[in-house]
């Protein structure tokens, strides 16, 4: 073997066993200063205590929690130092004799272990005689509704009430109505506590102030894939074309349209109805016609009943006027109320000449020859009516 490979063995030995040695060293040095019946040495050379002692070396023991004017031997002990007593050493056994803690001339005696008690002069009471016979004393707990009575500690003149929650008056006798602020909403009705309300809501609305409209929609109620749109304790669907019904679950029936053999020529299934005046009665030359055939006619071409129904009425009233101006002008004729014309008979007050009556009156809208002139005397077998 070359002497460079075993000098370098001989190396990594002698650190491996210098590695080795080395925390029983740090161990040694810990064993020497930490106390092992309280703790315990750490890898790294550090005292590591045992629950209930502390210290560098864990040398020192943990006393009581809240123990103050004492020490202890073994871990949460609280041993009072003298002049102390109590269970965590806080009372003083000398608290009489240094300063007395009753007031108001009170009287203290010592008990023993640092307890006390005070002889109270008349009109005053409490531990230290703090506490003076006052209002809320000789009035015997005044206060209602677990309102707590307060003088000052029996100095004031007059006591107070200090009211709970909820409560009001000198003596807190008063509930305080919760309701007085309406904070029910949507015409909720408002039931009052003890400092808190309830709120009954109406129908369609929730939550505690009844704020919240619940969703009529949520449940899904129209039926063939119709929108809902929610309302007030109500809903409504949009029904897609062909069906009806509060939830659209009602199929209406198809419409039947005129096809190409309804529009083919060919006689025409509804028979023309005139509506016409008499020749002497007419106004000019036009007849007024209204025709089932007309109406058909516009219905094909799109009208709706709307425009229908104004079209019969307009017909309607252009009738009633044409058959009243008739009439208007048949009775004037049949009473002699013509206008100003020599043609017009049969006036008895009119003594035109034969010759005149002839030759103007066969411009008349009468034939000729109706109404013989006057004075002749009728033909036989004929009679003239007035």
């Amino acid at each position: 073997m070359p002497s460079g490979c075993r000098c370098l063995q001989l190396v990594s030995l002698l650190w491996i066993l210098g590695a080795l040695a080395q925390p029983t060293q740090v161990a040694d040095d810990c064993s020497s200063h930490c106390d092992l019946a309280h703790g315990c040495c750490e890898p790294d050379g550090t005292c590591r205590c045992d629950p209930g002692w502390e210290g560098l070396h864990c040398e020192r023991c943990v006393r009581m929690p809240g123990c103050q004017h004492g020490t202890c031997h073994q871990p949460w002990q609280c041993i009072c130092r003298s002049g102390w007593a109590g269970k965590f050493c806080d009372k003083d056994e000398h608290i009489c004799t240094k300063q007395s803690p009753c007031q108001n001339g009170g009287k203290c005696v010592y008990e023993g272990d640092g307890e006390y008690h005070c002889v109270c002069p008349p009109g005053f009471h409490g531990h230290n005689c703090e506490r003076k016979t006052g209002p809320c004393e000789h009035a015997g707990s005044p206060c209602r509704n677990g309102g707590q009575c307060q003088d000052d500690q029996g100095f004031a003149e007059n006591f107070t009430c200090r009211c709970l929650a909820g409560f009001v008056g000198p003596r807190c006798e008063v509930n305080v109505d919760d309701c007085l602020m309406r904070p029910c909403a949507n015409g909720a009705t408002c039931y009052d506590g003890i400092n808190r309300f309830s709120c009954h809501c109406p129908e369609g609305f929730a939550g505690r102030f009844c704020t919240v409209n619940l969703d009529d929609c949520a449940s899904r109620p129209c039926q063939h894939g119709a929108r809902c749109r929610d309302r007030v304790h109500d809903f409504d669907c949009l029904c897609p074309d062909g069906y009806g019904g509060k939830m659209c679950e009602i199929v209406l029936p198809a419409l039947d349209l005129p096809t190409e053999s309804d529009t083919a020529p060919g006689p025409t299934p509804a028979a023309v109805v005139p509506f016409t005046v008499p020749a002497p009665f007419s106004v000019g030359a036009g007849l007024l016609r209204i025709s089932v055939k007309e109406v058909v006619r516009q219905q094909e071409a799109g009208m709706g009943e709307s425009s229908l129904l104004v079209l019969v009425v307009f017909g309607v009233l252009t009738a009633t006027a044409v058959l009243t101006t008739g009439l208007l002008i048949f009775w004037a004729w049949r009473h002699g109320h013509c206008p100003a014309g020599p043609c017009c008979y049969p006036l008895r007050q009119y003594a035109a000449p034969p010759e005149q009556h002839d030759r103007e009156c066969q411009v008349s809208m009468l034939p000729a020859g109706i109404f013989p002139p006057p004075g002749s005397p009728p033909e036989p077998g004929k009679t003239t009516a007035l």
